[in-house]
């Protein structure tokens, strides 16, 4: 096993992000074409989060053609792989309806992309899978998750103030759910911290689903959250804490700095708390978040780079071309993703960054704070 992290010693450095965005979705649909990968795990990873990937990604370049195909047209033979194998999905269940949900993602996308009601409609009537007592709130598998779900959908309906009460009242009362539930918010038994399993990425889609309504009720928690940072800068995966040691968006300082950063102008009264948070946060990144796990958004530099700043983000993500991960392999540093082509684990997440880059965007997560 190669060591966790390498040192970030070399100067700074950049690659042309435009270039790297085309050849990281040339590498995704030659190496992972979409009859090769695999049809389950909604957002996450797997066909639907490539077409999610691609269908974003559309929108910023509608005339950008891979492997003499659109942007658009990756979309749909993606998402096609998922809906052959439509079949065999389970379905949304009591404590699996969250991002990762296959069933939920395509409602979703569907009602979002060709402004469906019925898929709205089904969309809503799954809130019951999802406000069961036993269903935990987390954004994997829980409401948190199907909350952003609902916020993709709602974009596409602001002139549908019918259709737009029926979204509203859905996440209406799961919020009430999640601020019903007791303290501290725990998934599978235990009290994660983190953006993906715990209460940085419950809180965080809490205020996005409605800052006005929302931020004031899960401040409280959030400044107990704060209060769990290291000296080091990182947080703790759970609590009570464990060894200092994962720096990435799952679990550590990457997650909770890029939630803050676009949830902080809701706390004005945490101003000065979060912002020394996310300096600290961000000094542990920079010193121990060049992860030697291939290189994607959940657990690698790719989501790292995502909670620096320019330069920094700039420089990290010069170790996420196809040159370098080949490099790193060839040395023994690099740990492979079990999710190569996925949004959360792999290639669809690289492109992602990249486009941030070469658009210049605010420094978020498709499919978790990018709206």
């Amino acid at each position: 096993m190669p060591p966790r992290y390498f040192k970030n010693d070399a100067p700074l450095a950049s690659r042309d992000p435009f270039k790297q965005l085309r050849a990281s979705l040339t590498r995704l649909v030659t190496e992972h074409p979409p009859a090769s990968v695999p049809p389950n795990g909604g957002l996450f990873k797997g066909a639907i989060s490539v077409a999610f990937t691609f269908l974003i990604l559309q929108q910023l370049y509608p005339d950008l053609e891979i492997e003499s195909q659109l942007l658009g047209t990756w979309s749909a033979a993606y998402l096609k792989t998922a809906q052959d194998a439509i079949a065999t999905y389970p379905g949304p269940t009591v404590g699996k309806c969250g991002i990762g949900d296959d069933i939920l993602s395509l409602l979703a996308i569907g009602a979002a992309s060709s402004k469906d009601l019925d898929m709205v409609g089904s969309l809503c009537d799954y809130s019951a899978e999802v406000l069961d007592p036993e269903t935990e709130n987390e954004y994997l598998f829980g409401r948190a998750g199907y909350l952003y779900l609902l916020r993709l959908v709602k974009a596409s309906f602001i002139d549908d103030p019918a259709t737009l009460q029926l979204i509203t009242d859905t996440q209406d009362d799961v919020v009430d759910a999640i601020l019903d539930s007791p303290r501290p918010w725990k998934w599978h038994g235990k009290t994660f911290v983190g953006a993906i399993h715990g209460a940085m990425g419950i809180i965080t889609q809490v205020v996005l689903t409605d800052p006005k309504k929302y931020a004031a009720k899960v401040a409280p928690d959030l400044a107990v959250l704060l209060t769990y940072q290291y000296e080091t800068g990182n947080w703790p995966s759970s609590i009570p804490p464990e060894k200092d040691r994962l720096v990435q968006v799952c679990h550590g300082a990457p997650g909770v700095v890029i939630s803050l950063n676009s949830i902080k102008q809701y706390f004005p009264a945490l101003e000065d708390k979060i912002g020394k948070a996310i300096v600290k946060g961000r000094e542990c990144v920079r010193e121990r978040g060049l992860l030697t796990k291939e290189p994607c958004i959940c657990h690698g530099i790719t989501g790292n780079a995502l909670a620096l700043e320019d330069k920094d983000f700039e420089h990290f993500l010069t170790y996420t071309t196809g040159h370098e991960i080949k490099s790193m392999e060839r040395d023994g540093m690099l740990e492979k993703s079990s999710m190569s082509e996925s949004l959360f684990g792999g290639e669809a997440g690289r492109a992602w960054a990249w486009a941030v880059a070469d658009k210049n965007l605010e420094k978020r997560i498709l499919g978790y704070n990018d709206l």
